[in-house]
């Protein structure tokens, strides 16, 4: 889809001039010959970029900047100036205007700031429905998404999770298999009962009935004081075994019979204990598969597979990756009192190239170390939008000037650093500025005693 621009000029033949380079471009050009006629279309949605004369009749440059401003502070409004207004627009970006450009300008110089002008109002309209989609799925945490399979998978669970039913649920590590559970607690009427977690990998062969069947005093060595089982203690809740496939073979047999019978008997004693049990139990494998089966009983898996959900891996729903990270990174701004971190070109390339193996443990992760300013390289600015049109020394001679300003940027403007991180003499530092059109001022907020 085409970029929105709105170019604003009172002289009609600068503005069809202006108007068709852009178009050419490729842009969604809509002139105006007055600022008051263009204010109509600006509001929170407005997707696009604002070019503006500043010396105009009635409503100027800077006064339409400042209604802008008023309707949404980022959009992206960029100065069209003549000489004298260069101390102007200075301290028009200083209040937040985009860029400004110098007259006469060549082409180019205006479509590469259209293009990083554009580039950076997409970033922020991303931003903007990301934290409104995370703050709308709350409720499903961190089954946040809006892929068809997750919209699945949550209409699933309300379905089913006021029943009594087994749920065996897969899916790899860090994907969210103990959530599932939790929600299908927190949702059906067992939620006023306990929620009781037990790793099945965790445990020796030796503890694991203990804990889930509990023993009386004397049972065994060590067994001084009675113990309430895991199995017991969820009864009127919900028990949520999770990596299943770990459970040693005598304990499976024991946990069939508590499935078929609903009743417990602890370690050490004879006597027959009923549980009112809802049991969800959870794979890294799966169980279906006699291969990855292995010495997991088939008949327990049988009475466990009432319904079998299976939790899609991050990198089959790419989609969704940009929200969870809008979301764990607000949970982590808030936990470290930092500020939420906009959601980069960086970051969102590093989010779509990454494979995510940990899935959504991992995503958590990542986001906590981007708020806490701790990410890893790959989240380096990306180079800038380029026009690969004109001859070889043409496109240098963009892809220079771009160097320059974003180097400046980067050092405030401060002419010793800037030299300093080009490698290059002063003297040919400004006469690039001057064939550049570059105005240094622009990039610091404060004189610093060098010339333009």
């Amino acid at each position: 889809m085409s970029i929105p621009v709105l170019l604003i000029d009172d002289d009609r033949q600068l503005l069809h001039a202006t108007a068709q380079t852009l178009e050419l471009a490729g842009f969604d050009v809509t002139p105006f010959g007055a600022a008051t006629d263009a204010l109509t279309r600006i509001d929170r949605t407005f997707a696009g970029v604002v070019v503006s004369d500043i010396r105009m009749p009635g409503m100027d440059g800077l006064q339409l900047f400042e209604r802008i401003r008023g309707l949404d502070p980022e959009v992206p409004v960029i100065l069209v100036t003549g000489h004298g207004d260069i101390p102007t627009a200075v301290k028009a970006i200083q209040d937040g205007v985009y860029d400004f450009i110098t007259k006469p300008f060549p082409a180019e110089r205006l479509i590469q700031c259209v293009h990083r002008a554009a580039e950076k109002r997409g970033l922020v309209l991303e931003n903007r429905r990301l934290r409104e989609a995370a703050r709308q799925a709350e409720d499903d945490f961190p089954l946040i998404g809006q892929t068809p399979v997750m919209d699945r998978l949550r209409q699933t669970l309300r379905q089913i999770a006021d029943t009594d039913v087994d749920v065996l649920v897969t899916g790899e590590t860090g994907s969210g298999k103990e959530v599932v559970a939790r929600l299908l607690h927190g949702w059906s009427r067992r939620s006023k009962g306990h929620f009781v977690a037990l790793n099945c990998g965790a445990l020796p062969e030796q503890v694991i009935e203990s804990e889930l069947f509990g023993h009386e005093p004397g049972a065994f060595t060590g067994a001084q004081k009675k113990r309430i089982g895991r199995i017991e203690h969820s009864s009127g809740g919900t028990l949520f075994l999770d990596e299943l496939e770990s459970m040693p073979l005598s304990t499976q047999v024991q946990l069939l019979r508590v499935l078929e019978m609903r009743e417990v008997t602890p370690l050490g004693t004879n006597e027959v204990r009923p549980v009112d049990i809802r049991i969800v139990a959870a794979a890294k494998v799966d169980l279906a598969d006699p291969a990855q089966r292995a010495t997991f009983r088939e008949d327990l898996y049988y009475r466990l597979n009432v319904i079998s959900l299976s939790i899609p891996p991050l990198r089959e729903r790419r989609e969704d990756i940009p929200l969870l990270f809008s979301y764990f990174a607000e949970r982590a701004a808030r936990r470290f009192q930092r500020e939420t971190p906009l959601l980069s070109a960086g970051v969102l390339r590093h989010l779509a190239d990454h494979d995510w193996p940990g899935n959504v443990r991992e995503l958590s992760h990542f986001a906590e170390r981007t708020v806490l300013g701790l990410a890893p390289t790959p989240l380096a600015p990306a180079v800038p939008v380029l026009d690969t049109s004109g001859t070889l020394p043409e496109r240098l001679e963009r892809l220079e000037a771009e160097i320059i300003r974003d180097t400046l940027s980067a050092h405030g403007g401060d002419v010793q650093e800037t030299i300093a991180a080009l490698g290059i003499p002063r003297k040919t530092f400004y006469d690039k500025l001057q064939r550049h059109g570059i105005v240094r001022r622009a990039f610091s907020g404060k004189a610093d005693g060098e010339n333009p």
